[in-house]
């Protein structure tokens, strides 16, 4: 199965393999099609310039092509690429990043907020940005960053003794926010922990040791 050319060119939906974000959308012509399948790597029709374009040859940002999928009418594609460097003009890791409607009022909750910082702290890693704090710590290393959530832990600790609820809550978003630097220094996932803590939620049984299973708690 392949895509339907007949009416012109078909709009690519480009997303992040890993963290499935939507990068860009961009439109291909059977050309450029056939360009992407033979490179694995991203090719485009402008339809400003009016030609074929492969992404990433001028700035070095490429795609690499891991699964094309066709929809039911054969006319979209969406393309999940591990990106080398960003998909934006702007330097942005994606094109949408301005936000028109979000849907959510000042006093909700964001469900997937440190998967967000995660995400946060990895392009900060991968692309560091003159000025940012977590791009210091990453140039600082380990000991750094180990300091940081020393010295964050001991100020929980304080402001739980100090029964101030706004404090602790300050704090502890301070250690979340370091210890997931650290763990981003270290290459250590954010799955890898979910994962870890679901292995303990399953277990039954009593655990008198340092690491009790979530059950027993």
């Amino acid at each position: 199965m392949k895509p339907d050319f007949s009416k012109g060119l078909i709009p690519s939906i480009i997303i992040d393999q890993e963290t499935k974000d939507v990068l860009m959308l961009a439109y291909m012509n059977e050309e450029s099609y056939q360009k992407t399948l033979e490179t694995q790597e991203t090719w485009f029709y402008s339809r400003s310039r009016g030609e074929l374009w492969h992404k990433g040859a001028t700035s070095g940002n490429t795609q690499e092509v891991q699964s094309i999928e066709l929809d039911c009418d054969q006319d979209t594609l969406l393309i999940e690429v591990i990106p080398n460097g960003p998909a934006c003009h702007t330097g942005s890791r994606t094109c949408f990043f301005d936000s028109i409607q979000s849907g959510k009022t000042d006093a909700e909750i964001d469900p997937d907020i440190l998967t967000n910082i995660t995400k946060e702290v990895k392009e900060r890693k991968q692309y560091p940005k003159e000025g940012s704090y977590t791009t210091y710590l990453f140039e600082k290393g380990v000991d750094k960053i180990g300091k940081k959530v020393i010295e964050e832990a001991g100020e929980v600790v304080i402001a739980a003794k100090n029964n101030d609820p706004n404090e602790l809550t300050q704090e502890v978003s301070d250690l979340l926010y370091h210890t997931l630097v650290m763990m981003e220094e270290q290459n250590v996932s954010f799955d890898a922990v979910k994962k870890e803590l679901t292995k303990r939620f399953a277990k039954k049984g009593n655990s008198k040791g340092d690491r009790p299973d979530i059950a027993d708690w």
